[in-house]
């Protein structure tokens, strides 16, 4: 039996508990009082920092409070995330994650986890990947570029924007899936050098973002043969998906999502998604999205952090197979 102090013990912690979680349902339920900051880990102008403007303009109306962007670039964006893993579980600060947070750990084994570290809010848009070639490669569709490069690898090379980018494991990706073993090249300092060596004919091939790659497309000084996620891209309807084009369940789409601290109260995790979701389906903002080449997603937080768990899973295994980038 329990001594008078062990009961007394078990009622004080059982006291304090509900008092906790009285205080944490008034905090979500007065949610927000001041302004909310949304850290990105690129700078202006990006892709993630573009769409965090758009979608937190449209997340004031709906909360009440002023959305603040704050870059903080550096290290893939990996010194952002882990400000806003160690910031106060308020709801206050938010992290605008993107896939180089599941690229990065998985190949540097990095202590951070982004699916432990930090609560997923709402997937919030795509940025699609397109695979294109020199003018020169023989080959009009996909079955014939594969067919090139087993018979012929050393006329083929990826270009990528450096290793273990999207661009790169894209194109491992690629190889995985096609049996195919087309050398990958990783520029320094991001995709501009190896896009002007696409352009010249120096490198052959490359995954890199469509509406980078686009224009180049329209004006026959590059070839489209299919964008790298499981659905369409809107800058480039036209051109068929990967799977569409043969190549079954490949998608290496470059993704944006909005993230809180680890341990932040549920019913803000769904206050925030809710706003939004709000904001990724207003049709002012998909079509401001569109514009800048990024698809607008959303969805639930359980739907986001299916997503990131497998999507680390995904990389973290490529990284560690034998493949030509390596």
């Amino acid at each position: 039996m329990l001594s008078r102090y062990s009961k007394m013990a078990v009622l004080f912690a059982g006291a304090v508990a509900l008092a906790a979680a009285s205080t944490t349902s008034v905090l979500a339920q007065t949610y927000p009082t001041h302004p909310i900051k949304i850290v990105i880990g690129f700078g202006p102008g990006s892709a993630a920092d573009i769409l965090a403007r758009l979608v937190g303009k449209r997340m004031e109306v709906s909360l009440g409070q002023p959305f603040i962007v704050e870059n903080r670039p550096g290290n893939s964006s990996m010194i952002a995330a882990d400000s806003v893993a160690r910031a106060t579980a308020d709801g206050y600060t938010l992290f605008m994650a993107t896939i180089a947070n599941t690229l990065n750990p998985a190949e540097t084994k990095s202590n951070f986890n982004l699916a432990k570290d930090l609560a997923p809010i709402a997937l919030l848009g795509i940025v699609p990947n397109l695979l294109v070639a020199h003018p020169s490669v023989p080959a009009i569709n996909l079955r014939e570029l594969i067919a090139l490069a087993k018979s012929k690898p050393e006329g083929l090379t990826f270009g990528s924007s450096g290793y273990a980018t999207a661009s790169f494991m894209a194109a491992e990706l690629f190889n995985a899936q096609a049996g195919t073993k087309i050398p990958i090249v990783p520029y320094q300092g991001g995709s501009n050098q190896a896009v002007s060596d696409l352009l010249a004919g120096r490198i052959t091939l490359m995954f890199n973002v469509a509406a980078t790659l686009a224009p180049h497309v329209e004006a026959g000084k590059l070839k489209a043969f299919a964008v790298a996620q499981s659905k369409r891209a809107s800058i480039a309807p036209n051109v068929p998906t990967l799977a569409e084009a043969g190549m079954a369940g490949f998608d290496a789409g470059i993704w944006i999502g909005l993230l809180a601290p680890a341990g932040t109260p549920p019913e803000i995790v769904e206050k925030l998604s809710g706003a939004a979701n709000d904001a990724v389906n207003n049709e002012e903002v998909r079509s401001a999205l569109k514009q800048q080449g990024t698809d607008p997603v959303g969805g639930t937080p359980k739907e986001f952090a299916d997503f990131i768990r497998a999507d680390i899973e995904k990389w973290t295994a490529m990284l560690a197979s034998p493949g030509p980038g390596k």
